[in-house]
């Protein structure tokens, strides 16, 4: 692959999907580490899976300065930091023999894991021209790779070598690519896409709307993305497969259910660059609360496609959010927003696992969980209804146009005189 910027955008594909992955380890992890570390860690799902706390929220409140620190450090340095940071402390969680130590070295890893989103979403939309909804579905399909691959590769890892192999292997992993990384040469990924239009002079007012609205979705969408992701590979284990010796058969359903997430991403991606933001983010949003509802109840092998919708909705909303920000916001405060918006995104997401937790070990299932995240899901649906539907984020142009119209009737108009 000769091309420099095709390489670096391969990169952060890379990154986002090895995210994602980390955060998700100890979801599966954790049902192989009751039988087999019971007398270290405990024999409750529920209080080892809140040991990722700290992971989740070093994760959200990490992000708020990197939009400040690329300006100091560089964008490439950091995402350096992130593939070798996170590598090492993912492979040292599979090394500690405590459970204070566990929380300790996985907090310190989504410490570095936080550098991903503000950092790499914003190279990603430099680099993708007119093309950014396509680029951002790309780029959320290797995203929800890792989450598609977290269960189903820790389950087989944890089943035939044990847990500790679990975060060792990928440990290794992401280091040996921030490797490569490392020797990739430095590259300037808005020049390397000369084509692309320059941004329009978009109304404030509907600016402040859209971001208003923006990060209100992040609020909540944060903790209802997380909160999924985590419990799926439980709520494949209530109720599809129950026995310890299926641990496989649990990774493997996961990974069909967040598969749905991960080709609706790009078929989401696809469409944004057709329509506008709101077309596409209103089925989304409809689907989330009844799908939830119905996963409070639902046994047997109807969960698996009523799991595989809701998937569909939580991650497809996920491309529509990263692409508002690149629609309505100019590239030189993209990177200061995306650490702001996932800031708040990954404070909510830092609940998640303590909330999951606590809700299984006051009623020892999955069903008070679900209609929980229905009703964070039913904000994310007045959130659509609220954003912007304009047409000028398709056509560019017409935002100019605007301003000139409102600038030529602002120039021509007189002021009253006392005789009329």
């Amino acid at each position: 692959m000769k091309d420099p910027a095709t390489r670096q955008i391969l990169f952060i594909n890379a990154a986002h999907m090895l995210t994602h992955y980390s955060l998700l380890i100890l979801a599966t992890a954790v049902l192989a580490m009751v039988p087999q570390a019971g007398d270290v860690f405990g024999q409750d799902y529920g209080p080892i899976l809140a040991l990722g706390t700290g992971m989740f929220v070093l994760y959200g409140l990490g992000s708020l300065p990197m939009g400040w620190l690329a300006d100091r450090v560089g964008r490439r340095a950091l995402m350096l930091a992130f593939f070798l940071g996170t590598g090492v402390f993912m492979a040292l969680a599979g090394l500690v023999s405590s459970p204070w130590a566990l929380g300790v070295v996985l907090a310190l890893m989504g410490a570095f894991a936080a550098i991903y989103h503000p950092i790499g979403t914003a190279m990603l939309v430099e680099a993708a021209g007119d093309k950014v909804g396509s680029a951002v579905g790309v780029n959320g399909v290797f995203g929800n790779l890792g989450v598609a691959l977290a269960p189903v590769v820790t389950a087989f890892i944890a089943a035939q070598a044990g847990w500790r192999w679990a975060f060792l292997v990928p440990g290794v992993v992401c280091i040996a690519v921030g490797l490569l990384y490392w020797r990739e040469p430095p590259i300037d990924l808005a020049k390397a896409r000369p084509t692309s239009r320059p941004f329009p002079t978009i109304p404030p007012a509907v600016v402040r709307r859209a971001v208003i609205v923006l990060l209100s979705i992040a609020a909540t969408s944060g903790l209802v993305f997380n909160a999924y992701t985590l419990l799926l590979p439980k709520l494949m284990e209530e109720r599809l497969a129950n026995s310890p010796d299926l641990l496989p058969v649990v990774g493997m359903l996961a990974f069909l259910v967040t598969l749905c997430g991960g080709l609706t991403q790009f078929t989401v991606g696809r469409m944004i660059d057709r329509n506008t933001l709101r077309a596409v983010f209103m089925p989304l949003a409809m689907t989330l609360v009844p799908g939830l509802l119905a996963l409070s109840f639902l046994q047997g092998w109807l969960v698996l496609p009523v799991a595989g919708a809701v998937a569909a909705a939580v991650f497809g909303q996920v491309t529509v959010n990263e692409t508002m920000t690149a629609r309505y916001v100019a590239p030189e405060l993209r990177a200061k927003l995306y650490s702001v918006r996932f800031t708040i995104g990954f404070l909510g997401a830092a609940a998640a696992s303590p909330l999951i937790g606590f809700l299984h070990e006051a009623t020892g299932n999955l069903a008070v969980a679900m209609l929980v995240l229905g009703a964070f899901s039913a904000v994310i649906l007045v959130c659509a209804f609220a954003f912007p539907d304009r047409k000028e984020e398709l056509y560019p142009e017409l935002w100019e146009q605007q301003a000139a119209t409102s600038g030529a009737a602002a120039g021509t108009a007189r002021p009253m005189t006392a005789a009329e």
